[in-house]
C-alpha cells in the first residue's frame, strides 16, 4: 500500500519562493495529469527566519505583497500554544503562509519543478493568511482548482480553473466563512454539477460532509448534509472529503479524511447513489489508512495522515498524501478491494 520511497517529498526538496523565507512543511497536494504528466499542486507553507527575542510570520498587506510582523517573544499578549496559529493581541495569524507549487513527474515517484508553469499566490484580503489544500477537478478540457482562502476574515472556499496551467480564470469565492475540503465531482449528475464540501459549526452542529449543485459553476444551491461525525469512533470530531469522488458501477467512491479528538486523522472511505450522491450507501467503520509510520506519526503536526489528491487507472488508485503536515507521501489502493471493505 505505502510507497517504499516515502516520503517522495520533503521540505528541502523545494526551493522557497524568497531568500528571506524558509519552507517549514509541504501538504496535501492536489493531483492531475496534464501534458503526459502526473502533477502534484503542492500546498508550501513557509515562514521568515526566525531570530532570538522576537516571533515573525508572514502576511499580505493591502497591495498583495507578502510582508513579516515581528512581535517580541516575551510579549504577553502573545499566545503560542497551538503551533499552527499565533494569537496576538487577540487576533489569530498562521504561524506560515502556505502557497501552491507545481511539480510534475513521469513515473508517479520523482517529481520536480518546472520553471514554467508559475506558483499561486494569495491574491486579495480574502487570501492574506495563505491560500491552501487545493482539489483538483478536471471538467473537459479545463482544470477546475478549488481551495482554502485563509484571512482575518475566516476560512473560504475559491476556486480558479485553466487549460494550460499559465493562465487562470478567477472564479472568487464560491463558498463563504467557515469553509473548506471543496472537492467537485468531475462529471454533471443529470444536468447539474455537484460539490462536497465542509462548512463548521462549532456551536450547534459540528464539522459535516455536505453537498451543494450548480448549473453553471458560478452559483451553488440546494445544499443538503452528506455525513456526520460519529461519537467513539476513529471520525468523531470532523470529517471532510478527499478529492473528486470517483464513478463505479455500485456509486461514487469518495475517499474522506476523519479526526478524533485527539486530532489524530485517518482515512476511510463513503459509497454515495450514482443519481443522488447526497445519499450515503456505505461507510467505513474502521479507517482504510491510519497513521503508523515514523514520517506520520512525528512531524510539524504529528499523527495525520490527509489526501486531496489522487489519480486513478482502472482498478488502481494512486494516491498521493500529506503525512504529519510535513511531508509528501503516496500510497496505492485497489477500487475493488475498498468496495468490498464497504459491502
Amino acid at each position: 500500500m505505502r510507497h517504499a520511497h516515502n516520503p517522495i517529498l520533503s521540505p528541502e526538496d523545494i526551493r522557497p519562493s524568497q531568500e528571506t523565507m524558509r519552507i517549514e512543511c509541504l501538504l496535501n497536494p492536489g493531483v492531475f495529469r496534464f501534458d503526459g504528466k502526473i502533477w502534484l499542486l503542492l500546498r508550501v507553507a513557509e515562514r521568515p527566519e526566525q531570530t532570538d527575542g522576537e516571533i515573525s510570520f508572514p502576511v499580505l498587506d493591502d497591495a498583495n505583497r507578502v510582508t513579516v510582523m515581528r512581535v517580541p517573544s516575551s510579549s504577553p499578549e502573545l499566545d503560542l500554544s497551538d503551533p499552527r496559529v499565533i494569537n496576538y493581541k487577540g487576533e489569530d495569524f498562521l504561524t506560515t503562509m502556505s502557497h501552491l507549487r507545481l511539480v510534475s513527474s513521469t513515473d508517479g515517484v520523482r517529481f520536480s519543478e518546472e520553471p514554467a508553469y508559475p506558483p499561486l499566490f494569495g491574491s486579495d484580503c480574502y487570501e492574506a493568511y495563505g491560500i491552501e489544500d487545493c482539489r483538483v477537478a478536471q471538467i473537459g478540457e479545463d482544470y477546475f482548482l478549488t481551495y482554502t482562502a485563509v484571512s482575518a476574515n475566516g476560512v473560504a472556499v475559491r476556486m480558479r480553473s485553466t487549460s494550460d496551467w499559465r493562465r487562470f480564470t478567477d472564479y472568487g469565492l464560491v463558498l463563504p466563512p467557515h469553509n473548506k475540503d471543496c472537492a467537485l465531482f468531475e462529471q454533471k449528475i443529470g444536468n447539474l454539477y455537484y460539490m462536497l464540501h465542509r462548512p463548521s459549526s462549532p456551536e450547534i452542529g459540528g464539522n459535516y460532509i455536505w453537498i451543494a449543485q450548480s448549473p453553471d459553476l458560478y452559483h451553488w444551491g440546494n445544499h443538503k448534509c452528506v455525513a456526520r461525525t460519529r461519537k467513539g469512533m476513529w471520525d468523531s470530531a470532523r470529517i471532510g472529503a478527499g478529492c473528486s469522488p470517483i464513478p463505479t458501477d455500485e456509486g461514487w467512491l469518495m475517499i474522506y479524511h476523519g479526526a478524533d479528538a485527539a486530532n489524530r486523522y485517518c482515512l476511510g472511505a463513503m459509497l454515495l447513489d450514482a443519481g443522488d450522491p447526497s445519499k450515503v450507501i456505505a461507510r467505513s467503520e474502521e479507517p482504510l489508512m491510519e497513521p503508523s509510520e515514523p514520517y506520520e506519526l512525528e512531524g510539524f503536526f504529528g499523527n495525520v495522515v490527509f489526501t486531496n489528491g489522487h489519480v486513478v487507472d482502472g482498478d488502481r488508485i494512486q494516491m498521493y498524501y500529506g503525512a504529519s503536515d510535513k511531508v509528501i507521501c503516496r500510497a496505492d489502493f485497489s477500487v475493488s478491494a475498498i468496495l468490498e471493505t464497504l459491502r
